[in-house]
């Protein structure tokens, strides 16, 4: 009997072990989720918490409802730079970013992501929507600490409905609106990673141009009265204004959508969701009063609500009134999220858990600088010094009407001062950006080389002014030139395909792609020459490019040794009025060592 007790007992053991152990294998790590959602040119008025009488933004008011809003939050003018400060915790200058196209937007690889922090403690980790911060790897995001990204990596996309997207390298097409798709896929990220801890992205790309949105949203607003207006309601286009407003609730009804999955999952109590802008408004349209828009260093194009929710962690309705920033968010997160992490270079944002969890907590007075095309302001507890070097105090004044300089001159002073020496020091960092564009990095088995990045020679036109998501034409000379600069990080053969469009009485150009000492020719047989579209989703006249349906075109393999140099896409032969268009190049490299 004692023998058949212990064999009981040995089995019970056993089977109290194995489960015991699959269950802490399945149980989540010690940590809340953390999802950051952004939008992309929304002002910090185009909310009806803010006191917006033209929209309604419920979901968006309910994260502040329930949680913390920061009264004076600041990103920078434009999108890159803001997207690089989330991502390091440290001012964009510091990255490497200078520009928003061309190669500018490149995050430095020697840079820290919030989402390389989460990942090394164990979180798994997504990005949905724009990313803006380098294309080619290893500056795509799969390189920067996501497990998993389905979106774009440009500055802007010139269509919604079904677009072209990456999903982790590859080239997919999306499925429908694209603010709807990207929720789709955050939901089904969320889903999926509902037993473990997750870090989760979503930088959407609304209301940026152009002004897209389906019917449901824009019935709502086509007809509608605008009740509040811009600071210059002479130059206000109300019908931008109702697409952005159609936008906007669209977007609104997405983070909702996300809110309602983490309640239906019971994940809600243990995940801190985060709403911010990713800069001011990109029109003329109600914003409180702020002076500027996107693109300026003033109140109306940096300052950015940043609401934060973790329902029974934080205080609900709880407004702060010290100053913050996209620099911030980085250190504060991981805070919160207790992951002890040693950074390898400073940041400059400062963790904000105190001022959230903690009442009257007094931080000691610092400041913020905001800076684009050579414009420097900075802004500390009181008062923001303009890049003309003009005083307001932000508190009494936020719509920056009256000029304090000389009744406060000894701040004036001592605040330029401070930005003489901060534009000194990020001179310094911002030196050396001479940077080609990498083919065939190691772990990455595709390169995609959009012409955004190119430059041309001879009569090839772009398609549009703005370089993102644009396109080369009117291909007419054997002069003619496409040019990258190319670092090749991996010898070996590659696949090539140029995404193209030519119209049959065009057909049988020769077409050589030369990389230093390779190159690879090709003939163009195949047409495609659909219509330009784009217009027909357009609520409101664009003035960025229009888009049409590019194929791939596959020219062969190309056999390339390490090294810099110039990429070079040229004609032979050219049998029509013009050789072909060019969106891209992509590609992709062959493991077959008989290659």
């Amino acid at each position: 009997m004692n023998k058949f007790k212990i064999l009981n007992f040995l089995i019970l053991s056993l089977l109290i072990g194995y489960f015991g152990v699959k269950y802490i294998y399945k149980s989540k790590i010690p940590g809340p989720n953390v999802i950051i959602i952004m939008s992309d040119d929304q002002g910090w008025g185009d909310f009806s918490f803010n006191g917006n009488k033209n929209l309604n933004t419920p979901n968006i008011d309910g994260i502040a409802k329930s949680g913390v809003s920061f009264d004076y939050f600041y990103v920078s003018p434009v999108c890159s730079p803001t997207r690089a400060e989330i991502l390091t915790g440290r001012y964009h200058s510091r990255g490497g970013i200078s520009g928003t196209s061309a190669g500018k937007e490149r995050l430095n690889l020697d840079e820290t992501t919030i989402a390389q922090i989460f990942k090394s403690a164990g979180y798994k980790t997504g990005a949905f929507g724009k990313w803006h911060n380098g294309s080619q790897f290893p500056y795509h995001p799969n390189a920067r600490g996501f497990d998993e990204f389905y979106g774009f990596t440009s500055g802007h996309w010139g269509n919604y409905f079904s677009p072209p997207l990456d999903h982790n390298g590859k080239l997919v097409k999306g499925n429908g609106f694209i603010i709807d798709d990207f929720t789709d896929k955050a939901i089904d990220f969320i889903k999926l990673n509902q037993d473990e801890s997750f870090f989760l992205y979503i930088p959407y790309n609304t209301p940026h141009v152009p002004m897209q949105v389906p019917d449901r949203w824009w019935d709502n607003f086509k007809e509608k009265e605008i009740l509040n207006f811009s600071n210059n309601p002479e130059n206000e286009d109300l019908n931008f204004t109702r697409a952005t407003l159609a936008m906007c609730e669209n977007l609104d009804w997405n983070v909702g959508r996300i809110l309602d999955m983490l309640k239906k999952l019971n994940l809600e109590n243990n995940t801190i969701v985060v709403f911010l802008n990713d800069n001011g408004p990109h029109s003329e349209r109600w914003n409180g009063g702020l002076k500027g828009g996107k693109g300026s260093t003033d109140e109306g194009g940096i300052r950015s609500p940043l609401f934060i929710r973790w329902p029974d962690k934080i205080p609900e309705a709880k407004q702060v009134k010290n100053i913050a920033g996209a620099i911030d968010l980085l250190p504060t997160l991981s805070d919160l999220a207790e992951i002890n992490f040693h950074f390898k270079k400073a940041l400059d944002g400062q963790s904000l858990k105190s001022l959230i969890l903690e009442n009257d907590i007094i931080f000691k007075d610092r400041l913020i600088f905001s800076t684009w095309n050579g414009k420097t302001s900075v802004r500390n507890n009181q008062f923001r010094l303009d890049h003309e070097g003009n005083l307001f105090d932000i508190e009494k004044d936020p719509t920056q009407s009256i000029n304090l300089k000389d009744e406060h001159s000894q701040i004036a002073e001592t605040l330029k001062n401070k930005v003489d020496l901060w534009n000194k020091e990020m001179d310094l960092e911002m030196s050396d950006l001479n940077r080609p564009f990498l083919l065939g990095y190691p772990g990455s088995d595709f390169t995609q080389f959009p012409v955004r990045d190119a430059s041309s020679l001879g009569n090839i036109q772009r398609s549009n002014k703005y370089p993102n998501d644009s396109y080369f034409t009117n291909w007419t000379n054997l002069n003619d030139r496409i040019i990258w600069d190319v670092e090749v990080m991996e010898e070996g053969s590659y696949e090539v395909e140029i995404y193209y469009t030519c119209a049959e009485m065009d057909l049988g150009s020769l077409i050589a792609l030369q990389i230093g000492e390779s190159e690879i020719r090709g003939k163009v047989l195949i047409p495609n020459d659909p219509k330009i579209m784009g217009m027909e989703n357009d609520r409101t006249e664009r003035f960025i490019s229009y888009n049409k349906d590019f194929k791939p075109m596959n020219i062969g393999k190309i056999h390339l040794r390490k090294g810099k140099f110039q990429m070079i896409l040229k004609a032979l032969e050219i049998k029509g009025i013009q050789v072909i268009d060019v969106r891209s190049i992509v590609f992709t490299k062959c493991h077959d060592k008989r290659s």
